[in-house]
């Protein structure tokens, strides 16, 4: 299986080492990235959800409107718009793209957060919604006819929708979390289990877990990291230390408080245990950041990287997502250096394993 390339998009430029420029929301931005992207040969590019950030569905249909062939996943908090009506503004941007669009549902992993949109479900509650949500999703993008719906928190009548997916038989459906809720409740629905980047040993635990609870779901997965390359493997783990020495000193060298997510704990665990696993998975911006989002690198030359992230591959990751913490310029490097080798890699690794089982 050809290997899913995903990168981010942002309608302002900032990370963790650069504040944010510009006003929050600026077309132009989005219309580079976008093209920078799709000229780096990316597939798709993540969407991203924040409490306080501008629309993702008029960012995605901006994005569209400045490129052919680029794809974009939609992050989406359930449980703010009624699963019919995203329904049908979501297949109203696929069709706007020209089936270019999947979404990737964010059960939400911080209470606070959640509250700053009126949201006070409980952690677990807010996985069994998801579950049920995306349920909904999938019969009013498919049912030809009326149909209802009975849940602990959807109740719906005769719902239908004129609006279809371009693609057949629908969009696909992107999700993840650490906890055992997440699981249970996302791995029997979703197309694609998306994971952040953990030591190889327990990244197939996981992965081992998620296909348990998927049963006949035939899932796959998505891993994200963090490249940063160099010409020299001294070279790539100079610029690491620096980006860490910058981050502490944005955050005046204090850890940030720990999140409440299970999956950002697991991060922090694996950077406790140590500050660089398997070739080069480097856990220590985890740590200095609080490890609230895709925050594990992945450190060296093009070509190290490259065969760390076919290791995922390997293990079953046919989406890898990486995000630089200098955005655009380090998107253009990965479109140079790093994207063609793990096409090549991943290739090689289908080749064999095709050889080996005929």
């Amino acid at each position: 299986m050809p290997v899913e390339m995903i990168g981010w998009i942002a309608p302002q430029v900032a990370s963790e080492i650069i504040p944010p420029q510009g006003p929050p929301f600026d077309a132009d931005v989005i219309a580079q990235t976008a093209r920078i992207h799709e000229d780096a040969d990316f597939d798709r590019v993540l969407i991203g959800y924040f409490s306080n950030a501008p629309d993702g569905f008029l960012i995605g249909a901006h994005a569209a409107a400045h490129t052919q062939r680029l794809q974009f996943l939609l992050a989406h908090r359930p449980g703010f718009v009624a699963p019919t009506l995203a329904a049908r503004k979501m297949a109203t941007l696929d069709q706007l793209s020209n089936g270019r669009l999947a979404v990737h549902m964010i059960s939400g992993g911080s209470d606070a957060d959640q509250a700053k949109d009126g949201d006070h479900v409980d952690h677990s509650g807010r996985y069994r919604r998801t579950s049920e949500y995306v349920q909904v999703l999938k019969q009013t993008w498919t049912e030809t006819r009326p149909f209802d719906f009975a849940g602990e928190f959807y109740q719906i009548e005769q719902a239908h929708s004129d609006i279809r997916c371009v693609q057949t038989p629908r969009i696909p459906i992107y999700g993840g979390g650490g906890s055992d809720a997440a699981i249970a409740c996302l791995a029997p629905y979703i197309d694609v289990f998306m994971l952040w980047g953990e030591p190889l040993a327990d990244t197939h635990e996981f992965m081992g877990r998620v296909r348990q609870a998927a049963a006949d779901n035939d899932i796959t997965f998505s891993v994200s990291t963090r490249p940063i390359l160099g010409k020299t493997e001294g070279e790539a783990w100079d610029r690491a230390h620096s980006i860490l020495a910058e981050i502490e000193k944005r955050t005046g060298g204090r850890t940030p408080k720990g999140p409440q997510n299970v999956g950002s704990q697991r991060l922090l665990d694996a950077a406790a245990a140590a500050e660089v696993h398997d070739e080069c998975l480097y856990t220590a911006l985890a740590e200095a950041s609080g490890a609230r989002g895709n925050s594990t690198a992945l450190v060296g030359t093009p070509e190290t990287v490259a065969k760390a992230m076919v290791r995922y591959y390997e293990l079953g990751a046919t989406s890898l997502l990486i995000r630089g913490y200098d955005p655009l310029p380090d998107a253009i490097e990965y479109g140079e250096e790093l994207i063609p080798r793990v096409r090549e890699l991943a290739a090689d690794h289908d080749r064999q394993t095709t050889e080996s089982a005929g």
